[in-house]
């Protein structure tokens, strides 16, 4: 009875200390985010460009030069996002008039509906944030977007920088495991790297073309339509598909509330860009996804909202970009620990606990 408390108690303390180190490994992430995020990113990108490196190498090209190419191309792909983005907000300045005055046909709809007030003296955005507080809504929103364009710029300097030295050492990665660690520990060690290696290399690779597709689709519908600004939309709906669920469901929201103030008050085109987005999402996230990705990462739909969450709140947006491979890095770890095997199979989803029942 004495051994069977004494185990009883020696699990509490561990589970306690399990959580207090989560407690302050996630207050560190929080106060080190300037530095441990781009190396973060930089990791992750490296997991997905190092098989580009390999492929290059088959044809004699120095290890350098092929990790400089990928450098190379992920700017070209940040510069022409940019590009189109920048050019469309100059567009969109000129054509301000033009919305200024659907955006005022629609609030006065609403504030007939609803019998909102509205004073005449003013203009239609002083009205507007006359309502709720918009005006101090929008200065810190904007205020938010400037500090975290600059923030961007930064760290994209930084990550690339982290990218090219991981891509350079990563030939010499599993020789250091070998000579770090001997025996039993340096196999486990290894079968952690190489699982997480693979399913995450994996995970990223195939929700990047995902991703690209959706963008490249939506686009193209929204350009038949006639939405203005087609190509920013394809942009946004490729950034946001990173976040799982709730980035494809805010992307189609914001076309669709921008179809309805440049058509209004047509219908069709307000219909028609809703269902192109609906479309898009359905064909890509729940026909394409699941058929090349399976269930191969194993989280379960719950781990995955808790973990947007929990990522977004320590390094915000890009946080919840990274939310996916980093919950699934701690699963794998989790399952090549006996201990904390428990924990993984809580965070794993009902098809990936059944595969591992048939397989013990």
């Amino acid at each position: 009875m004495d051994k069977i408390s004494h185990f009883n108690s020696g699990r509490a303390n561990f589970f306690l200390l399990m959580v207090i180190t989560v407690v302050v490994f996630a207050a560190v992430l929080k106060i080190t985010a300037s530095v441990v995020l781009p190396f973060t990113v930089a990791v992750l990108l490296a997991c997905v460009t190092y098989p580009i490196v390999k492929f290059l190498e088959r044809f004699r090209i120095p290890r350098i030069v092929s990790g400089l190419s990928v450098l190379i191309l992920l700017f070209g792909i940040l510069f022409a996002m940019g590009t189109i983005i920048y050019s469309s907000g100059q567009t969109l300045l000129t054509l301000y008039p033009r919305y200024e005055e659907r955006v005022g046909l629609i609030y006065m709809e609403i504030v007939r509906i609803f019998e909102l007030p509205y004073d005449d003296y003013l203009s239609l955005f002083e009205n507007i944030w006359g309502q709720a507080g918009v005006r101090t809504q929008v200065l810190n929103l904007t205020l938010s977007f400037t500090n975290g364009f600059i923030s961007f710029l930064s760290n994209a300097f930084i990550v690339a920088i982290f990218l090219v030295f991981l891509l350079m050492e990563a030939v010499h990665f599993g020789h250091k495991l070998d000579k770090a660690f001997e025996g039993p520990k340096a196999k486990r060690i290894k079968n952690i790297s190489s699982d997480v290696l693979t399913k995450v290399t994996k995970y990223l690779s195939v929700l990047f073309f995902i991703s690209a597709l959706n963008g490249l689709l939506a686009g193209i519908g929204l350009w038949i339509i006639g939405l203005e600004f087609a190509a920013v939309w394809g942009v946004l709906q490729f950034v946001l598909n990173f976040i799982p669920y709730i980035g494809s469901i805010i992307a189609g929201i914001g076309a669709t509330i921008f179809a309805l103030i440049q058509f209004w008050p047509e219908p069709g085109p307000i219909v028609a860009t809703a269902l192109v987005m609906l479309g898009v999402n359905q064909l890509c996230g729940f026909i394409l996804y699941p058929k090349f990705m399976g269930d191969r990462l194993g989280l379960s739909p719950l781990m995955l909202l808790v973990s947007l969450m929990i990522w977004g709140w320590l390094w915000g947006f890009t946080g919840s970009i990274l939310a996916v491979p980093m919950t699934a890095i701690i699963m794998i770890v989790c399952q090549n620990i006996p201990v904390l095997e428990p924990i993984s199979t809580l965070m794993s989803s009902r098809k990936a606990v059944l595969l591992m029942k048939s397989k013990g």
